[in-house]
């Protein structure tokens, strides 16, 4: 029952606020960039899922625009985090090489991406290539980060019991270092789902020919609005999707960890 009524408080919130929106541009503040919310519901439903049964009901809009916008997500994001917590995991436990690399990661870290995005653009052209690149260097620097504090962090004592066991490197491996670096390799990987979506669209407003940030930039450039806010409330869906999706995988992953802290599931 906690879990059915949990949503529902925030759910009237969200309600309201579209009420007053949709009272407020009918009759107050009319304008041109900020259509009424039955605008952009109505034209919402009629750009993005107005296809044939054969296609999901997903239209040709979207599968030009959307479709290649969650792949480039979908390769930076693997590429971060096969990077990320393989390298964070290296360098926690070898402490040489993390002492040595640790300051050129932290400087790393406090570049912005989006900084790069010229020097990306003359490196990998107006391409996929570059997309990607963006989205895989911005979400690997939480992830290699927490891996790495992750596996420094681990409790002594069981470094200590896993060695007065003599366990081999492959059954330390699994059941010691990578189960006590975990719930933070997940937290860097939840972290990094926001930072994905929001290089994928910066990207895109600027060097791409197809997806969602090149889709707002043609809307604004054309003043189709409705079309253009419809955009950023298919993004913000997908962006509560993506995670929604994602604590459910941690909570089924993680349960042994949310048992042992007590916490209710």
């Amino acid at each position: 029952m906690r879990r059915v009524l949990r949503p529902l408080q925030w759910v009237w919130l969200l309600a309201v606020v579209l009420l007053v929106w949709e009272l407020l541009t009918r009759t107050v503040a009319q304008s041109l960039f900020v259509p009424p919310v039955s605008d952009i519901l109505r034209t919402f439903g009629t750009t993005w899922f107005a296809g044939s049964p054969g296609t999901l009901f997903l239209s040709e809009e979207f599968r030009t625009n959307v479709l290649p916008s969650i792949g480039r997500i979908a390769a930076g994001y693997t590429i971060a985090s096969v990077v990320g917590i393989c390298g964070g995991i290296l360098l926690g436990v070898w402490r040489p090489a993390g002492a040595f690399f640790n300051p050129l990661i932290r400087l790393g870290m406090s570049v912005p991406v989006t900084a790069l995005l010229p020097l990306a653009i003359v490196v990998f052209g107006i391409t996929n290539s570059m997309n990607v690149f963006l989205i895989a260097l911005g979400c690997l620097w939480p992830i290699l980060i927490n891996a790495y504090d992750g596996a420094r962090g681990i409790d002594g004592t069981m470094t200590l019991t896993a060695r007065s066991m003599q366990l081999s490197r492959r059954r330390y491996f699994l059941s010691v270092l990578l189960p006590g670096a975990s719930p933070a390799i997940v937290a860097g990987m939840r972290v990094s789902v926001g930072t994905a979506m929001v290089l994928m669209v910066v990207s895109e407003l600027y060097a791409a020919t197809s997806g969602l940030g090149y889709y707002l930039t043609q809307q604004q450039r054309l003043f189709r609005f409705p079309q253009l806010w419809s955009a950023i409330l298919l993004i913000a869906l997908i962006g509560i999707l993506a995670n929604a999706a994602f604590a459910a995988l941690e909570r089924s992953a993680l349960r042994w960890h949310h048992v042992a802290r007590g916490e209710s599931q």
